[in-house]
This record gives C-alpha cells, sequence and structure tokens, in this order.
C-alpha cells in the first residue's frame, strides 16, 4: 500500500532527565490528538524516577519506548541515538520535541501536513514576530540574537535554527552522516538542519508558540552557548572546504 493509504509511521523522540513532574501530562497530550504517534524517550538516568514513570506507561501502551542511558550525555546524543533507534525500524517521519511541555504536541498534525511538501519541518518561534511566552527578556534577547547570528553567518533564511520542534523525513536523516554530527548542545539543532539544506533537502518553518517550562528545571548553561557560537563558524568553513 501507498503511505497515501496506510497510517503513516512516525516516531517522536523525547530526550529525558528528571522529568518525572512532566511525563504523565506530557503523555496525555500527545494522546488527545488525532494523528497516531509512537514515542521514544531518551532518558540519561534520572534521578527522579522518570525512567520508572515511563516503563509504567510502556506496560500499558506498546507505541511507548525507552532507551536508557547510564547518566547525562547531552541533548545531542539524545537525538542522534533515537533517530538511529528510528531507522532501524520502518518509521517514515521522525520528530523531535522536549519534554517540558514548552511545544505544544496538538501541534504535531500541523508537523505531518506540512512534511508532505518538505523534508524537514521546523517549528518557528521568530516567522511572525516573536512567539515565546513567560521567559525572561534576557534568555529571549539570547534566543534570537543567536537564530540571527547563525542565520547571517551560514547564508540561510531560515528563522528559528536553534528550535527543538521538528520533524524529518526518513529520507533525510539516511543521508545526513549522523556519525559525523558533533555538537551535543542547542547547537545540535543547527548542525542538523544546516546539514540537511547543504544536501539540498528541502526545509519549512510554520509557525509555533513556545511556552516555557513549569515544572522542571532548564538545561541552558554557559558552555551550550559557547559550543553554539563557535560551531556555525566549523559549519561555514566545513562547506567552504566540502567537507559537509
Amino acid at each position: 500500500m501507498s503511505e497515501t493509504q496506510s497510517p503513516p509511521r512516525i516516531l517522536v523522540v523525547v530526550p529525558t532527565y528528571n522529568e518525572h513532574e512532566n511525563i504523565d501530562r506530557l503523555l496525555s497530550k500527545i494522546r488527545s490528538q488525532a494523528l497516531k504517534v509512537d514515542i521514544l524517550f531518551i532518558d540519561d538516568n534520572s534521578q527522579d524516577g522518570t525512567a520508572d514513570l515511563i516503563k509504567s506507561h510502556i506496560a500499558k501502551d506498546s507505541t511507548i519506548h525507552i532507551v536508557e542511558r547510564p547518566g547525562k550525555m547531552g541533548l545531542g546524543t539524545a537525538y542522534l541515538a533515537g533517530f538511529k533507534w528510528a531507522l532501524e525500524r520502518d518509521y517514515q517521519y521522525i520528530m523531535e520535541m522536549d519534554a517540558d511541555l514548552s511545544h505544544d504536541p496538538a501541534e504535531i498534525p500541523r508537523f505531518y501536513e506540512a512534511a508532505q511538501e518538505a523534508d524537514v519541518v521546523l517549528g518557528s518561534r521568530y516567522i511572525t514576530g516573536v512567539n515565546v511566552i513567560n521567559w525572561p527578556l534576557k534568555r529571549l534577547i539570547l534566543s534570537y540574537g543567536a537564530n540571527v547570528y547563525a542565520g547571517i553567518i551560514l547564508g540561510v533564511k531560515i528563522k528559528d535554527l536553534t528550535g527543538g520542534f521538528k520533524m524529518f523525513r526518513r529520507e533525510v536523516l539516511e543521508k545526513v552522516a549522523l556519525d559525523r554530527v558533533k555538537s551535543n548542545g542547542y547547537s545540535f539543532q543547527i548542525e542538523l538542519t544546516f546539514r540537511a539544506m547543504t544536501l539540498g533537502f528541502r526545509a519549512k518553518e510554520i509557525n509555533i508558540i513556545f511556552y516555557d517550562r513549569t515544572a522542571g528545571h532548564s538545561k541552558m548553561s554557559k558552555k551550550i552557548v559557547r559550543e553554539a557560537i563557535f560551531m556555525v563558524w566549523k559549519l561555514k568553513m566545513r562547506q567552504l572546504l566540502g567537507r559537509l
């Protein structure tokens, strides 16, 4: 059967580290929207019982999965582990989103709809102004400035390169050399999208509203910011030298 005749195989990859307070609400919201998806949690040895809670849901729902890692290994490697897990199975669309409900699961069908005309669909906070709720001004300026900075250096028109709410067609992750992706913070989002666009894949932004987390703690750090600042120059140099 063709993809239009059979239900799409969609996997949502969700990294977790101490997100116990958010798991029940996240799963409830994902399940309340019409499009059916599988969910893969990548847990980095959370100390608050996150993995045990996820496994209690798995016992009742075969579409929920978990990969447990021995320690906090970073956002980028978590997504790479999830992508490789998906490619070993027959998922046609692979999505990434945060566990803290800053990304609204009700938007998932819009990503799938947009992916019928694009290879990478990016949830953008900045294509219709600034759509961020409850962020401190300093954090907002840092995020917005980082996206302007990255877009200028890399020469792309994407407004939100650092966002972590996106969907890939399977073909993108098959052709991007995942083992060569070295970023491990929020610059991972920049690197993966830029690599895909350099390979000629079509990227499309759709407007989303980003909500600051109401439970748990942010994983942002100065190290993550520094990595993003220098990574865009490395990516540009690799592109110019034909090494992407």
